[in-house]
Order: structure tokens, then C-alpha cells, then sequence
């Protein structure tokens, strides 16, 4: 038992308001006694004083708390001390009082008194220590009522009265054993929740830093694949172009101004998409236009550019679906539209974005060269390595069929949330 363990929150307030109400309990007694007819000779008084004094003075000691910072770890268990001695003084003080005669009713509350006030410092004890604690408090409260009723025994020379005061003594050490056996099985239960709640707030804030981290990580490649969607598009269109600038700068020097000129233009306009990328870093189009008609816009844009004929089937209203999916449509959208111009040499693109149910679903089909799946990796193309992670990220499915001179179709569907 480590009485220099510090006490806990709360547990000196406790003992405070016991002890407060253990007071009002003697002087309710004290006047009970003498309301019912009890005996008021001078020789009781002294006794009575002891009661109220013992009471009032812990009560203050508990009240002090210069006196807590003072003695520290020992303060408590002085506190206990006091609160034990004192009934058990009383409870003889009284039982010599009533020695020789047998104790009408208002005596008999006298008497039970000092037993009942004897279960605060065992609470307490159960509350703050161990059942070895709860154990030596009883024993130490059954040797000293030995002690007592044998020195009252030597005084009185009879055991009419101090008998029965060993009985008592008796089972009272016995519920005090089961009483402070619940509550100290009741704190060590407490305690046990207390560790396992620290250790379940220290998993958790290892999982926040967890979450954190992968939050980092997954916003990072969300920029990548923003700035790949804008930045990486304009670049890989200005150095087709800067490389025919340097293929006519000699030969038709007019011309290979036209391609300066058209790639200073796509520089800026880069440049602008970017700023907008970076402070926005989602599709402006779709809080403006709703999917699609951003897409739609998006694909006779690029179409015009690159002079190719197209074909929309559209639903009208598709803002039920959550912000990030449409996002994900849209940015599909884009990188296919961008890789039809650049890479398939088609003429005709046909466009479908039709609910499904709760889900969506996107087709895009051109008549160009296509290619041949078995001979390229698609993960190792960036920009459809993208299309697939933002296509995992809203649970999704996308696919890619393609086939030398029958065109290539992307189709990407969601299935709604579950």
C-alpha cells in the first residue's frame, strides 16, 4: 500500500462532504438524545463535546488546502487516520457511558453512530488503495476494539455491556471486508478502463497521424494527376510545336513564326490553366455547367481543335452524384478526349454519359488507328495510370478495349453508393 502515491481528482472533495455530513449526523444524534429524555449530567458532557470536536476538526483539517500542498502525499492518509481513531473512540467513550445499564433507544443511536461514520474512511481506502489496504483497515479496527473494550473491562470489572461490543466489532469487520472488497474491486475495474482508454486514445492518435500521412500522400498524387490534366497537356503541345518551329526555321521561316506564335499562345493559356489548377485544384466547369454539359463542351472544344466530327448522348441532370465522382467523370473525359486528338488519328468520336440505375456510366468510342493492348502496358502511360486511381478512389470500374484499325473504346462506370 503506497500511502505517498498522490491522491486522485475529486477524492479529498468526497471525503470533505462525508465528513461534513458525519458532523450533522453527531449533532443530530447528540440532540435527539437529549430531545427524547436522555440523561444531562455533567459527567456525560464531556463525552458529547468529544463527538462534535473530533468531527468538526477533521472536517477542517479537510477544508485546509495549504495543508494538502504542505504534506503532500501524506496528507490523505492522516485524513484516514483521523477519521478511523476518532469513532472508534467514540464508540467506547459511549459504551463507558452506558456501562452497567442496558441503553434505551436514543443511546442505542449514540452507539450506532460512530459504526456507521467508520465506513467513510473505509470507502475512501477502498477508493484510493488496494484490497491488502481494505484488509489492514479492518484488522487494524478489529485489534483496536480489543484494545478498548479489554482496557473498559479492567475499568468497569464487568462485561454486561462490553460483551456484545466484540460482536458487533465482529461483523462489522466482516461487512467492512465485503464492503470494501466491492469498492475496491469497483476502482480497480475503473482503473482498468482508464488504461485501456489511454491506450485506445494513444492508437488513435497514432492512427490520426496514420491518416494524416496518407491524406498528404493522397492529396499529392491529386495534384500530380491535376497538374499532369493541365500542365503536361499544354507542355506536350507546345514541344510539338516548338519541334516543327525548329524543323521550318530554315526552310519557311514565315511559317515557322505561325508555330512561335501558336505555341507563345499555349504557353499563356497554359500558364492561366495552371493558376487556375493550383488554386482551385478541382474542375471549375462542373460548378459552372454541371457534368454534362462540361463535358460536352470540353469535347466539341477539343474536337474543333482537332477536327474531329462528334456524336453526345447526354442526360441533362446529373448533379445527384457526389462532387468527387463527377470530378473523376470529368477528368476521364479529358484524358480521352486529349489522347483521341493526339494519338488515334480518328475522325469520329461518340460520346454517352447515361444514368444507370443509381450509378453513371461513360462511353467514349472514336474510329481511329487503336493499338494493340498486349503490347502496351497502360500502367506504365501516366495519364491513364490517373484515370485508374481516380477511378479506384470512387469505387468504380474502368475499361479500355482497343484494337489495330477498329478504334478504342473507354468505358467507365459507377455503380452508385451502397
Amino acid at each position: 500500500m503506497d500511502f505517498r502515491a498522490s491522491s486522485e481528482p475529486g477524492i479529498i472533495k468526497t471525503f470533505r462532504l462525508f465528513t461534513g455530513v458525519r458532523l450533522a449526523l453527531v449533532v443530530f444524534s447528540i440532540l435527539r438524545y437529549f430531545l427524547v429524555g436522555g440523561s444531562t449530567t455533567l459527567e456525560k458532557w464531556p463525552y458529547l463535546a468529544f463527538m462534535v470536536l473530533d468531527a468538526g476538526l477533521l472536517l477542517i483539517y479537510l477544508s485546509l488546502p495549504r495543508l494538502s500542498q504542505f504534506l503532500k502525499g501524506v496528507y490523505l492518509p492522516i485524513g484516514i487516520f483521523l477519521a478511523t481513531i476518532g469513532p472508534m473512540l467514540e464508540l467506547h467513550l459511549v459504551s463507558n457511558w452506558f456501562a452497567g445499564s442496558a441503553p434505551d433507544r436514543a443511546a442505542f443511536i449514540l452507539l450506532l453512530q460512530p459504526i456507521l461514520v467508520l465506513f467513510i474512511p473505509l470507502i475512501i481506502i477502498g477508493w484510493r488503495y488496494t484490497m491488502r489496504a481494505v484488509v489492514f483497515f479492518s484488522g487494524l479496527t478489529f485489534l483496536l476494539d480489543i484494545i478498548l473494550v479489554l482496557g473498559a473491562f479492567k475499568r468497569s470489572g464487568g462485561l454486561d455491556f462490553l460483551s456484545p461490543i466484540l460482536g458487533v466489532a465482529f461483523l462489522r469487520t466482516v461487512l467492512f471486508l465485503f464492503i470494501g472488497n466491492m469498492v475496491a474491486n469497483l476502482m480497480k475495474t475503473q482503473v482498468e478502463q482508464h488504461r485501456r482508454l489511454a491506450e485506445a486514445n494513444e492508437r488513435l492518435a497514432q492512427y490520426a497521424s496514420t491518416l494524416e500521412q496518407l491524406t498528404i500522400s493522397r492529396e499529392r498524387n491529386r495534384m500530380a494527376r491535376e497538374l499532369h490534366d493541365v500542365l503536361a497537356h499544354t507542355m506536350s503541345g507546345v514541344a510539338v510545336e516548338l519541334e516543327g518551329v525548329r524543323a521550318k526555321l530554315r526552310v519557311d521561316p514565315d511559317y515557322a513564326e505561325v508555330l512561335l506564335g501558336q505555341s507563345l499562345q499555349a504557353v499563356r493559356e497554359g500558364l492561366t490553366e495552371t493558376r487556375r489548377a493550383l488554386q482551385a485544384l478541382r474542375a471549375t466547369p462542373l460548378e459552372d455547367l454541371g457534368l454534362g454539359l462540361a463535358i460536352r463542351n470540353l469535347g466539341e472544344s477539343i474536337a474543333g481543335q482537332a477536327g474531329l466530327q462528334t456524336d453526345f448522348h447526354i442526360n441533362n441532370d446529373l448533379r445527384d452524384f457526389p462532387a468527387e465522382v463527377q470530378q473523376c467523370f470529368y477528368r476521364v473525359a479529358q484524358e480521352s478526349f486529349t489522347n483521341i486528338a493526339a494519338h488515334s488519328q480518328a475522325r469520329n468520336v461518340q460520346v454517352s454519359l447515361m444514368k444507370d440505375g443509381n450509378g453513371l456510366k461513360l462511353a467514349i468510342r472514336d474510329d481511329g488507328i487503336g493499338f494493340d493492348e498486349n503490347a502496351i502496358d497502360l500502367n506504365q502511360k501516366y495519364g491513364l495510370l490517373g484515370m485508374r486511381e481516380r477511378v479506384e478512389m470512387i469505387k468504380g470500374e474502368l475499361s479500355i478495349v482497343s484494337q489495330p484499325g477498329s478504334g478504342t473504346q473507354i468505358l467507365l462506370t459507377y455503380g452508385g453508393k451502397e
